[in-house]
């Protein structure tokens, strides 16, 4: 069945690559082609998927904040989030924190998902956790980037993860809390 070939090979199969990955056993390029080759995989059986039994896990809203032009991080995280269930919301790159505010009052998004890749433009994930606040916006907030840190985003009031195997895991405990 679809849902078994899902279940017990791709997913198994994605999570060993990501924890080779955390272990510095695997490189990027290896996680990369791992998730795309997963996506190819998820291509071919998602029409055979019965998507009213496929447990839902949450929306997530996610962008790369204004002035960063830097998305392949982001991408791999979207595509993991993807893979692992996850409905994502990809507003792309360069992402003005007024447009992220617009799409999550109308999406109303489980996780708000920031990525910056420069320390000029990590400046920019407060701005949108402060307006989402303003606007009553009951999302959690994620942040992940080269140059963010977990002691940054506890400053800032978001969850950190490091890579997009820490990002699923750490979007399953958000969604799990609610």
């Amino acid at each position: 069945k679809p849902a078994d070939i899902l279940e017990n090979m791709m997913i198994p199969a994605i999570v060993h690559v990501g924890d080779l990955y955390e272990k510095k056993e695997y490189f990027l390029p290896q996680l990369i082609a791992s998730a795309e080759t997963m996506k190819m995989g998820f291509t071919v059986l998602e029409p055979l998927l019965n998507s009213a039994n496929r447990e839902k896990k949450g929306k997530i809203l996610f962008a790369t904040v204004e002035g960063d032009i830097h998305d392949i991080g982001k991408n791999i995280v979207i595509l993991m989030l993807r893979n692992y269930g996850f409905e994502v919301i990809d507003l792309g790159k360069d992402v003005k924190a007024s447009k992220i505010i617009e799409v999550a009052e109308k999406e109303k998004p489980d996780i708000i998902a920031l990525s910056a890749l420069m320390t000029t433009t990590m400046i920019r994930m407060p701005e949108v956790i402060e307006q989402a606040k303003l606007s009553a916006i009951k999302a959690a907030f994620m942040v992940g980037g080269a140059v963010v840190t977990e002691d940054w985003a506890q400053s800032i009031g978001a969850h950190y993860s490091a890579n997009g195997v820490e990002a699923v895991k750490k979007a399953q405990e958000l969604i799990d809390r609610r």
